[in-house]
């Protein structure tokens, strides 16, 4: 509790540093950025307000027309919130068919505080449009979109949060049978995820955070704290129930699920490292962050938790619920439901094998023909946020206007004549080479030797029309203007270059990334088994279950196949980060489960069981922690799965989809099946490999002392007999 306090303190007094939008996004657009901060040129945040007429009524030339231009100025000159206020007929922002125009202005102040003093802005939009029913007058621009992201974010994740929780602890309580012992895992993960937060903020001076990171952290420290919590607690009340005193079931404990949480953990932390090596500074936030909370909640599972059993002794049982608490006694350790599906696994396990493998086989197909990209808002939200309506409106009007390429010409001197040419060549090649039907603006900082150029790309929200635009921008038309000019630097920016720059790096990572993951997640199964054979099983089932999440990723949110069950119609593209979100973040959490069972099979092998026995033994005795583990980590992140948010749907339903292919499929048939066929050679280590450190982890419980035999010969002393052996 003290270490909770003091990283909240400390990570309150220094305060939390996020990604700056330099860093947001890699290549050419954030070198956009860069060089505006380093001119001290704050891109102000642009905001444009639509008029338009309905059906095939009045034109832009009509009187009623100009009053309600003229209202929707007035109405927001008067909030006091903008300057650089534009009228269409000064600025010539009127459609060719004269039925649509647009006011144009900035937001005062801070940009990146924009968004918090937009409302007044929205209101004054919002009583034109009362005063004027026969025409559309809708707003969207930097700071009104940011605050209608920020607001659907904010209450999506702020009701997945009080969720969580009370569904974390209603699965818990059903498992346990007791409050106490149900609140404890909550608790733990809880304070994990509080004190991590502290910490988080100390760090961010180094390695900047975002409230997306936060999010996640959240996410993984309630997941994973559960889990460990879940697995060191069944397995100290299954001692007890044994007939074992309070700290024999607590040192069996940690020497059997104690041991295999924190191998488990140091195997997720390694696959969270992962994302350290994308280059992307989103990524690298989210890896830091969730790396630090499974570190933190690892810890507490090994120390904490064990004091306060200690400490609460029977205590743990209080708030039994009656009818529950019976069942657990009753039930014992095993588990007969997964005894009863473990018989003809067993039985057939060539046959199981290849259904099993096979099925998720056929699941995994679709991800073949996966389509990645970054979500515009109306795949995002649909149409049930204004500024969305307000962004296609413009965008059918003025195809390119409201989200154009931006290109930052840097030079030795802006007033130069070359430089001035070029410009001006660049404005009339950008429409002459069809990148863009134009208006293109330029706006000159003369003081800073920068120029700023506004192209609106042909395709508007069409992200593959708008990125051929930019193609012809940065590989024609800057190559033969601004490209002839000695000492000058253009890169280009914008939402379509931003995530192009974006994909490209994300697409360089993924094999780099792919590879770290699963060759150290190898070595560690490798050192903490001592056997080849599972260390290689572990990869390829767990490489099985991911790829299945991807297929059904794809069929659903590409394909449409039961969107509607999620609401997700028309979306037709998983979003770009999630694939390798997902990988890294299910590749570690289905370790969890992998190293629990593996453990507990090794350990009754070690015991003297043969392979047979021990893979029952080891299944059907974790059975019910894995599946109540996987059933609290299915819950959450189906939560995610009813958010509004297409992104926060996907990572929802791959999530969920994994962790339950994960501990019914692959835990409950492919490994057992898998290990009987293997046979003695689960257990096979090379020679050549033996200089390995040894990292193994599991202990056979203590047995009870044998009766003695008069006349037997003398038991060897216990130092005599093989580590692993020894009680």
């Amino acid at each position: 509790m003290l270490l909770v306090i003091l990283a909240l303190a400390v990570g309150s007094m220094t305060g939390r540093v996020d990604v700056s939008d330099s860093e947001q996004v890699p290549g050419e657009s954030g070198r956009v950025s860069t060089i505006l901060d380093e001119a001290g040129i704050d891109a102000a945040a642009g905001e444009t307000v639509l008029i338009q007429a309905k059906g095939g009524g009045l034109t832009a030339n009509d009187p009623a027309f100009q009053k309600a231009v003229d209202a929707v100025i007035a109405g927001v000159r008067d909030t006091g919130q903008v300057t650089a206020l534009r009228s269409p007929y000064e600025t010539k922002t009127i459609s060719a068919d004269r039925r649509s125009a647009l006011v144009q202005f900035e937001m005062r102040g801070d940009p990146e505080k924009a968004s918090e003093h937009i409302q007044p802005v929205l209101d004054a939009v919002g009583k034109a449009q009362d005063g004027h029913q026969d025409l559309r007058i809708e707003e969207f621009g930097d700071a009104s979109g940011q605050k209608a992201f920020d607001d659907a974010f904010g209450d999506d994740f702020t009701q997945a949060e009080f969720s969580a929780l009370p569904v974390a602890l209603g699965i818990l309580l059903i498992v346990f049978g007791a409050l106490v012992a149900a609140l404890l895992p909550v608790v733990l993960a809880m304070t994990a995820f509080l004190a991590t937060t502290g910490l988080v903020a100390v760090v961010s001076h180094w390695v900047h955070m975002s409230d997306t990171a936060n999010s996640v952290m959240l996410l993984v420290g309630l997941a994973v704290g559960v889990d460990y919590c879940l697995f060191y607690l069944r397995r100290e009340r299954e001692e007890r129930a044994a007939g074992r005193d309070a700290q024999t079931a607590l040192r069996i404990a940690a020497a059997t699920s104690g041991r295999a949480v924190l191998v488990s953990g140091v195997t997720v932390i390694v696959a969270m490292a992962g994302m350290l090596f994308t280059g992307i500074a989103e990524f690298k936030a989210m890896g830091l962050a969730t790396l630090m909370v499974v570190a933190v909640a690892m810890v507490g599972s090994v120390t904490v938790l064990p004091a306060l059993l200690s400490l609460l002794g029977e205590r743990v049982e209080k708030g039994r619920v009656p009818f529950l608490a019976r069942a657990k006694r009753r039930g014992g350790g095993e588990s007969r439901v997964w005894r009863s599906v473990l018989g003809p696994v067993l039985r057939r396990p060539k046959l199981s094998l290849a259904l099993a493998s096979g099925a998720l086989i056929a699941l995994a197909v679709p991800a073949v023909g996966m389509n990645t990209a970054n979500l515009t808002m109306d795949q995002e939200f649909g149409d049930r946020l204004p500024v969305v309506t307000a962004y296609n409106h413009i965008d059918e009007a003025f195809p390119g206007g409201s989200d154009p390429a931006k290109v930052v010409v840097k030079a030795d001197d802006i007033d130069a004549a070359p430089v001035r040419d070029a410009l001006a060549r660049f404005r009339t090649e950008a429409v002459a080479k069809g990148a863009s039907k134009g208006p293109v603006d330029v706006t000159v900082h003369h003081k800073q030797n920068v120029a700023v150029v506004e192209v609106p790309l042909i395709g508007g929200s069409d992200e593959a029309k708008a990125e051929k635009s930019l193609n012809v921008l940065r590989d024609e038309v800057r190559p033969a203007t601004l490209g002839t000019v000695d000492g000058v630097d253009a890169p280009i920016g914008g939402s379509t270059a931003s995530s192009k720059d974006f994909n490209d790096k994300l697409g360089s990572a993924v094999p780099p990334v792919f590879a770290f993951v699963v060759v150290f997640a190898f070595l560690l199964m490798l050192m903490s088994f001592r056997s080849l054979t599972i260390a290689v099983t572990s990869i390829v089932l767990n490489l099985l279950s991911v790829g299945a999440a991807y297929g059904i990723l794809t069929a659903v949110f590409q394909h449409g196949w039961g969107a509607g069950l999620v609401g997700a119609e028309g979306v037709g593209a998983i979003v770009s980060w999630l694939p390798l979100f997902l990988f890294v973040i299910l590749f570690g959490l289905s370790m969890d489960y992998h190293v629990f069972v593996v453990s507990r099979i090794r350990e009754a092998r070690l015991a003297g069981r043969n392979t047979k026995d021990a893979v029952v033994h080891g299944v059907v005795t974790t059975a019910g922690v894995v599946t109540s583990a996987a059933v609290i980590m299915v819950a959450v992140f189906s939560i995610f799965g009813t958010l509004s948010m297409q992104s926060m749907k996907q990572m929802g339903v791959g999530l969920a989809a994994a962790v339950l292919i994960d501990a019914t499929v692959i835990r409950g048939v492919l490994l057992p099946a898998v290990m009987l066929l293997l046979g003695e050679r689960n257990w096979y280590l090379p020679k050549w490999l033996r200089w390995l450190p040894d990292l193994a982890h599991d202990e056979p419980a203590p047995a009870e002392r044998p009766t003695a035999v008069v006349g037997a010969p003398a038991r060897p002393d216990a130092d005599d007999r093989p580590r692993h052996a020894r009680v």
